[in-house]
């Protein structure tokens, strides 16, 4: 009892000296609010195959209005395509886990979403297959008002003529489809895709598993549309196909460059990313936008009709368009980034990169290259026609 009484005297003391200074010191004041634009720490990244230090996965600010309370994303895009730092630290600001499917052509995701597949929350398609899907009502529209860093997109990759007003899809990024050639193998200098078909290339020629690009190659140098729907131009670009094929070693969308950099082939059509890495791996691989025009593409990411967590979608979109996740893309995969802030983060935080990427044709074509560039587009009741050509031609008929 006399140590419980001791106790509160203590307590009694105590509190009126704290009343006293708090009385003394008066309200606290109220911290201002933290600018809804903070800049966020800017992430580091590496090319460098041999780092021991995986980039840092960025930190951004969480822009969208809209409350997000999925836990999950499910992703299908093309294959190695997107940074793991980029989807690391998405899922570790937003505890939102992400699941990866990948796929190697339009053609298949388009199958697939014809069919009836659902569960995707985001896919990546390419220009024409968003005209498509917007065609045929499979794809949610977008709120751009909860996209705030759409605004890094430079003007020119905005409002692009298959989607205006970028009402279905939201720019990843873009490219050509240009002549890849080792000048350590092939001395004498390449011009035109004609060159393709010399037979002292016999064996040695690498082409995109892809229709569009290469049969409208074909079609190109022929003096045709690339898109061509007429049937007597068809065929005689599957006849000048043909005698190609003799030249053609393999075909291969996911990485030409591996054929290249192992020494298998020595030129061939692929898309520019594949020859920018294989150039920082062996530098006498050059990029050439030929005569007859490059193609050129637009890689776009966008929501499936129905997405089970359209929230994360719009969450991941907003993420990615920050110039610190977004320059992750062009340290790993370095195609051509229509997100102006991250280029201008880039020229100051890897000057090196930043050079590299602006001084290679593949990663930065040329004004006049982009003009004279041919894009794919909807072949409409003509695509069974070029569906029908290609599997002849592959088959070696």
């Amino acid at each position: 009892m006399k140590s419980r009484k001791l106790m509160q005297y203590v307590i009694s003391v105590l509190l009126v000296a704290l009343t006293l200074t708090l009385a003394a010191c008066g309200p606290a004041p109220t911290p201002p609010p933290a600018p809804a634009t903070e800049a966020p720490k800017a992430a580091e990244a590496t090319m460098a195959p041999e780092a021991t230090k995986a980039p840092e996965a960025p930190k951004v600010p969480e822009q969208p209005a809209a409350e997000v309370k999925s836990k999950q994303l499910n992703l299908y895009a093309w294959s190695e395509y997107i940074p793991q730092g980029m989807l690391d630290g998405f899922s570790k600001q937003y505890g939102i886990n992400v699941t990866y499917d990948t796929y190697s052509s339009n053609e298949e995701l388009l199958a697939k979403l014809q069919a009836g597949a659902s569960g995707y929350d985001l896919i990546l398609p390419s220009d024409y297959t968003i005209a498509i899907l917007i065609k045929q009502g499979l794809l949610e529209p977008l709120d751009l008002n909860q996209i705030p860093n759409f605004a890094n997109i430079a003007p020119e990759f905005k409002n692009q003529y298959f989607d205006p007003g970028n009402k279905y899809s939201i720019p990843y990024q873009w490219g050509t489809v240009g002549l890849v050639v080792d000048t350590s193998k092939v001395t004498r200098p390449l011009t035109k895709w004609a060159d393709l078909w010399d037979p002292e290339f016999k064996g040695r020629v690498v082409l995109l598993d892809d229709e569009h690009e290469v049969l409208g190659m074909v079609l190109t140098v022929l003096g045709y549309d690339k898109n061509s729907t007429d049937p007597a131009q068809l065929e005689q670009a599957k006849a000048k196909l043909l005698e190609l094929m003799p030249n053609v070693k393999l075909m291969d969308s996911d990485s030409p460059k591996t054929a290249l950099l192992a020494g298998e082939v020595w030129l061939g059509l692929t898309w520019n990313g594949e020859a920018a890495i294989a150039h920082n791996e062996n530098p006498a691989i050059n990029y050439i936008c030929p005569q007859e025009g490059c193609g050129i593409w637009y890689d776009n990411f966008a929501i499936p009709k129905g997405a089970p967590h359209k929230d994360a979608a719009l969450a991941f979109l907003n993420y990615m368009l920050t110039p610190e996740a977004s320059v992750l893309i062009t340290k790993e995969f370095p195609y051509s980034n229509p997100n102006k802030a991250a280029l201008e983060l880039l020229k100051t935080q890897d000057p090196d990169t930043y050079k590299s990427y602006m001084d290679f044709a593949a990663t930065n074509p040329s004004a006049e290259a982009i003009k004279a560039a041919h894009p794919v587009k909807d072949k409409g009741d003509a695509t069974q026609a070029w569906d029908r050509i290609w599997t002849e031609v592959k088959g070696g008929q």
